[in-house]
C-alpha cells in the first residue's frame, strides 16, 4: 500500500471515530505515519476536496492545526453542489473519481455508477474531435445527474 493510501485511511478512521470531524497537526501526524509533512498535504488536498465532500480549514503557526469535516447534506443538495462543481468541462479521468466517491457515499447507486460511466467512457466519444470531447462529457454528466435527482 502507497504511503498516500495510508494516510488517507488513517484520516478517513479520524473522521469516521469522531462523527465527521477530525483536526489535524500535520507534523504529528507526518510522525505517526513515518511520512514527511507535505505528503500529509498532498493527501488533504487531493482526496479531501468539495467535490468528494469535504471542507478543509487549516491555520498556520506553532499551533496550527487542518481541520476536515465531512459533508453531510441530503441526497438533492448532494447532487446539486456536484453539478455546480464540475463547469464546462471534465476529463474522463476527473469523471470516474467524482463518480467513485459518489457511490461511495451512496449518492448514486452502483447501477447509476455503471450507466453514467459508460456514457462518460472515452470510448463513447471516439467520434467526437478530441477538442470538443470534455465540454460534451461536462454537459451529459451534469444531465445525467440532474435526472437521477429529478427521478429519485
Amino acid at each position: 500500500m502507497k504511503i498516500s493510501d495510508l494516510v488517507a485511511e488513517y484520516i478517513s478512521k479520524m473522521l469516521d471515530e469522531s462523527n465527521g470531524n477530525a483536526e489535524i497537526k500535520r507534523n504529528e501526524l507526518a510522525g505517526i505515519l513515518g511520512c514527511v509533512p507535505s505528503q500529509i498535504n498532498y493527501v488533504i488536498t487531493s482526496r479531501f476536496t468539495p467535490e468528494q465532500g469535504y471542507i478543509v480549514e487549516s491555520r498556520r503557526g506553532g499551533g496550527g492545526y487542518i481541520r476536515i469535516t465531512r459533508i453531510t447534506t441530503d441526497r438533492s443538495v448532494a447532487i446539486m453542489h456536484i453539478v455546480g462543481s464540475i463547469g464546462n468541462k471534465i476529463g474522463s479521468a476527473e469523471a470516474q473519481t467524482i463518480l467513485g466517491n459518489m457511490t461511495a457515499r451512496n449518492i448514486i447507486s452502483n447501477y447509476d455508477y455503471l450507466l453514467i460511466s459508460s456514457a462518460l467512457s472515452d470510448k463513447a466519444y471516439s467520434a467526437v474531435p478530441q477538442h470538443l470531447r470534455d465540454n460534451i462529457r461536462a454537459s451529459v454528466m451534469k444531465n445525467m445527474l440532474m435526472t437521477i435527482m429529478i427521478n429519485s
